[in-house]
């Protein structure tokens, strides 16, 4: 809509703005000096207009009787510090939406694509629909607490930051922006291997704790190089991916000959030849059918166990037999996770594979699970079916697309307060009061037919 027509669009998160010419003028200067800047500088401003006019578009709607033009996206830079926490979104799917507009088509799938048919993507998220929940009534809530522990860490909430690679796709400042937001919110954040930031620079960036993902590489000495950075840089576990002996096929990926940005950690370690292979296909899947080790077997645990003192939770198991095998391994953690759906496509929704793998634990070690989490709703679903915690991958990703930092923390905060009024209207004044009783399953319905 042209800002000239009859009813123009109104920008509800930043009501009546006004800019001086002076005012004006230096935001073009900011604008001119960014292009003269080089290419690092100008991509920064190319993602923030991003951001800008993807506000702009979800934020406007027509009205006759009050008429603000809207701005054109370099003079929306200065807009986000001015006024836009007047009206922020009110829940991830409206993170969704903004992340969709701000990113690059191939940026945007990459974050929210899964495998082949993306069933299991789609499940992940629908599974936590069709579970209900059974409130009680007549308890005194006035004061509700959400703290928990997990390996002896205290936090705030049950809610975890999980790993996630190449965040510099979704915000200039990547995984930096994303630890001082979690830090802010005082949970723990598990930085992923694929980081686009340096394990040294987020340990410096602020104080927190913090776990290390990480992948078994062909070359072992990598893997053990990594685990020692982060150790000794006061990482506090270490998180072993198991669930990707080989990489899944990630059609959107494929199509879109993804292109990630360079693997920070991995500098001096690892070479590959930017060129794409004549069959074509996405770089990443070349990367990964170069370095991923499809030998990868329960010994490898044990490998990892000798070169490091820090306690290891295993990330992909959905069985009750991998659970009780990764106990028995000597594992600190279990977390329940489908890889976001990224790997195998027809793989339980995690939510549904929970309550299985928590049976087979009985107690041994804490259960964590991950995928699909959009609602502070969901992770009471969770924490009623055995979960310690619960790790949230793409949300973040969202509001780090969106608003940067402020927006990764925000997505934490709404989860969290959301949390808090699930825990309220269920009658439960502690996460150790939630328990299986307050939730009714699929399983549970079909249960009492018979």
């Amino acid at each position: 809509m042209s800002p000239t027509s009859k009813h123009e669009c109104r920008i509800r998160i930043w009501p009546a703005l006004a800019l001086s010419s002076t005012g004006a003028s230096d935001i073009t200067h900011h604008t001119e000096e960014a292009r003269s800047q080089g290419p690092r500088a100008r991509t920064t401003h190319s993602h923030r207009s991003r951001q800008a006019a993807a506000f702009n578009s979800y934020f406007c709607h027509t009205s006759s009787s009050t008429s603000i033009a809207v701005l054109p996206p370099d003079l929306l830079l200065q807009v986000p510090r001015a006024k836009m926490e007047d009206n922020l979104p009110v829940n991830v799917r409206e993170y969704q939406e903004l992340a969709k507009k701000a990113l690059p088509k191939m940026h945007y799938d990459y974050i929210n694509g899964g495998a082949e048919d993306e069933y299991t993507l789609r499940e992940n998220i629908a599974a936590y629909g069709r579970i209900l929940l059974r409130p009680r009534v007549l308890i005194d809530v006035s004061k509700i607490d959400m703290s928990t522990t997990l390996l002896g860490y205290n936090m705030p909430s049950p809610i975890i930051v999980a790993p996630t690679g190449a965040h510099k796709l979704a915000n200039p400042e990547g995984e930096v922006a994303t630890a001082r937001a979690a830090a802010a919110c005082k949970t723990i954040m598990v930085l992923s291997f694929g980081s686009n930031c340096k394990i040294e620079e987020v340990a410096s960036s602020c104080d927190a704790i913090r776990f290390y993902q990480l992948y078994v590489y062909k070359r072992r000495d990598v893997s053990a190089t990594l685990v020692r950075r982060a150790e000794s840089l006061g990482f506090k576990a270490i998180v072993l991916t198991v669930d990707t002996p080989v990489l899944g096929r990630r059609e959107a990926d494929i199509r879109n000959k993804m292109v990630a940005p360079p693997f920070a950690n991995l500098e001096g370690l690892m070479s590959l030849d930017d060129d794409l292979d004549s069959e074509g296909g996405s770089k990443l899947e070349r990367f990964a059918h170069e370095t991923l080790d499809p030998s990868l077997s329960w010994k490898d645990v044990e490998w990892l166990k000798s070169i490091t003192s820090l306690p290891i939770l295993l990330k992909g198991i959905v069985t009750a037999e991998d659970a009780r095998k990764a106990v028995e391994v000597g594992a600190a953690g279990v977390i329940v996770s489908n890889h976001g759906a990224r790997q195998l496509d027809y793989a339980p929704a995690t939510i549904s594979a929970l309550e299985e793998v928590v049976k087979a634990v009985a107690g041994a070690v804490p259960v964590l699970v991950d995928g699909g989490v959009r609602r502070g709703t969901d992770v009471f679903k969770a924490l009623a079916l055995g979960a310690t915690a619960v790790m949230v991958g793409r949300p973040v990703l969202f509001g780090l697309a969106a608003r940067g930092e402020a927006g990764a923390r925000h997505v934490i905060e709404m989860l969290n307060r959301e949390l808090e009024l699930a825990m309220a209207l269920c009658g439960c004044r502690s996460v150790a009061e939630v328990t299986r009783r307050h939730v009714l399953t699929e399983g549970d319905r079909i249960r009492a037919l018979l």
